[in-house]
């Protein structure tokens, strides 16, 4: 109930739409009621006087007939417009008002959904929203007004008759719409369900095809799917009898009614009570009055799944933002200091810390190269500097403020960062620069492609700029992909400049290119550089090496270079005794004495 309300607050702002579609809807079926009704009357009445050989007004009815024809094909024709027009209008505010939403909790809170899963909130679940209204509100109250008026007609000519087809009425829809509830909630749920798995199994079977052709040689993941989709078929069928069998319910509750009609009628027809042409009239109004019953069978059947996919909606968007945005920002200088005291964080659910008595202070104009085997904590320190996550304990400052202080969106707009995974859209590579820079210049974007080591490449491309990349950027090779995202990153010229493996499945040649114009076009910004290799690190002021969520080594590259090997670079882990490659930890200590090298606190 509390999943239905909320989705009526959220049609709230659409309500005349949504109301005038029910009006017209219900005219509509009151329209084709009264044609029914007329039509029966009237053919009836001209038999009736031809018997008698008495004369008739025809033209009135005539008329009637006709103007109802009309009424009922233009309100069906209205009915159509209208109630799409409501029902766009909602979904339209609707996708935009999630997404909204989802922004905040992005990525952090985020992490545990697999991208086709987001999709089908995003794209299936909404969509499924829409029949709210079309199948389920607008078919029940339009019922509503048609029975009240149609009842109110029969109960002029005759009670019992009026309650007899009020109680078939109120028995097909709601006594069975009820059943068709109870009988197929639990499938209508699993078909919801099912649906986003279907579509989350799907976008990892294609995004990883490569990797499965590789690993998956007995098909398990594509076993996986067919079942699931022979699952989901399955419970549409289920859904498909039950609908079926309503289907034929409704029908044998309007057949009953128009004999009970007959069997009420008849005896006051016999008896000179009622005139003779109203009984056919009679029972064809009772016959067309379940046309506005026939819709609720299926409204109720769609209900579970409806609110289903509310469900899911409300339950990604009900989550706690990671971080809290103050009542009150402060303005966010143009450049800063951004400093890390005694940072630390704990992922939830985690048995120990990711990063621990972090201090850091990346100066405008000064470079830092962060190192360490993969798990250290090095794109946590992202996760803290873009405030996706809050320090706990410690703090993290700009400008001499901490970041809870700022607006998380006004902050990020002082960094550009290159991500570790950082995404492509499915775009071309003009839409895609553009992201970092809307108003940036054909020349600012070969500039930045230049600095990326990428422009031959693009220029290479019979479209040039406007070459399409494909999902995820399927069209280029991850070289070329990687080096895409660092030109949009370069693009951006924010004063902090923050490189998660800029470099990553690059050659040793195309890499020292890259960061040649990398490091010559950012001196005047602040420079986060976290990578596992060596490249580019004798161009920092200081190189910090990190291990179990620790600084555990810091110095200038002279020194550092000197003691760092593979075991810091790259998987692996950092002994007690040892920093990398066999040098002792009281080496890491010394080396580079007065030139500013430390080793961490343990």
């Amino acid at each position: 109930m509390k999943d239905a309300l909320r989705l009526l607050r959220l049609m709230a702002p659409h309500a005349g739409w949504m109301g005038l579609a029910v009006l017209v809807s219900a005219l509509a079926t009151l329209a084709h009621i009264a044609l029914m009704a007329t039509s029966g009357w009237f053919i009836a009445a001209m038999a009736l006087a031809g018997a008698a050989g008495a004369s008739v007004n025809y033209f009135t009815p005539s008329a009637a007939i006709r103007a109802y024809a009309v009424v009922r094909t233009v309100g069906r024709y209205g009915e159509r417009i209208v109630g799409h027009e409501a029902t766009l209008k909602f979904v339209a505010a609707l996708r935009p008002w999630f997404f909204a939403r989802l922004i905040p909790l992005a990525p952090a809170a985020l992490e545990d959904q697999r991208s086709g899963d987001l999709l089908a909130r995003l794209k299936g679940d909404i969509d499924r929203l829409e029949f709210a209204f079309l199948r389920i509100l607008s078919p029940g109250l339009a019922a509503v007004l048609v029975l009240a008026v149609g009842l109110s007609v029969l109960a002029l000519h005759d009670g019992g008759m009026a309650v007899g087809i009020g109680l078939a009425a109120l028995l097909a829809g709601l006594g069975l719409p009820l059943l068709v509830h109870r009988l197929g909630a639990r499938a209508s749920r699993e078909v919801t369900a099912g649906t986003a798995q279907l579509n989350a199994l799907l976008v990892d079977h294609l995004e990883g095809r490569a990797e499965l052709d590789i690993y998956d040689p007995d098909r398990r993941h594509r076993a996986a799917l067919d079942e699931t989709s022979d699952t989901l078929i399955a419970r549409e069928h289920r859904l498909a009898g039950i609908l079926g069998f309503a289907g034929a319910g409704v029908g044998l509750f309007a057949q009953s009614s128009l004999v009970l009609v007959l069997l009420i009628g008849a005896p006051r027809v016999l008896a000179g009570t009622l005139p003779g042409a109203d009984l056919p009239m009679l029972a064809l109004l009772a016959l067309s009055l379940f046309e506005a019953v026939a819709p609720l069978p299926l409204a109720f059947q769609t209900l579970p799944a409806t609110l289903a996919s509310a469900r899911r909606i409300f339950d990604l968007i009900d989550r706690p933002p990671p971080v809290e945005e103050p009542a009150a920002p402060k303005p966010v200088s143009e450049v800063g200091t951004l400093a890390f005291a005694h940072a630390g964080l704990t992922y939830p659910g985690a048995s120990g810390p990711a990063l621990t008595d972090i201090d850091l202070v990346l100066a405008p104009g000064r470079r830092i190269g962060v190192v360490g085997s993969s798990g250290s904590g090095k794109s946590s320190l992202v996760a803290l500097a873009l405030r996706f996550r809050a320090p706990a304990p410690g703090e993290v400052t700009f400008a001499g403020s901490s970041i809870a202080d700022f607006n998380s969106d006004d902050l990020r707009r002082r960094m550009a960062v290159l991500a570790q995974h950082d995404h492509l859209f499915a775009a071309t590579i003009r839409e895609n620069l553009l992201v970092a820079d809307p108003d940036a210049s054909p020349e600012k974007l070969e500039a930045a492609l230049e600095r990326a080591g990428v422009l031959t490449f693009v220029v290479a491309q019979p479209e040039g700029l406007d070459t399409f990349l494909g999902a995820n950027g399927a069209k280029v090779s991850g070289g070329q992909a990687r080096r895409l995202g660092l030109a949009r990153a370069l693009l951006k010229e924010a004063p902090i400049l923050i490189l998660d493996e800029p470099t990553e499945g690059l050659d040793g040649e195309t890499e020292r290119d890259v960061l040649e114009g990398v490091l010559g076009a950012t001196r005047d910004q602040a420079l986060l550089f976290i990578t596992h290799r060596r490249a580019g690190l004798e161009a920092m002021d200081e190189i910090i090496v990190m291990d179990g969520g620790r600084i555990v080594a810091r110095g200038a590259p002279a020194d550092m270079l000197a003691i760092v090997g593979p075991g810091m670079m790259g998987p692996g882990t950092i002994g007690s005794e040892t920093i990398s490659g066999g040098i002792p930890e009281d080496t890491a200590r010394s080396a580079g004495s007065g030139q500013g090298l430390e080793q961490a606190p343990p």
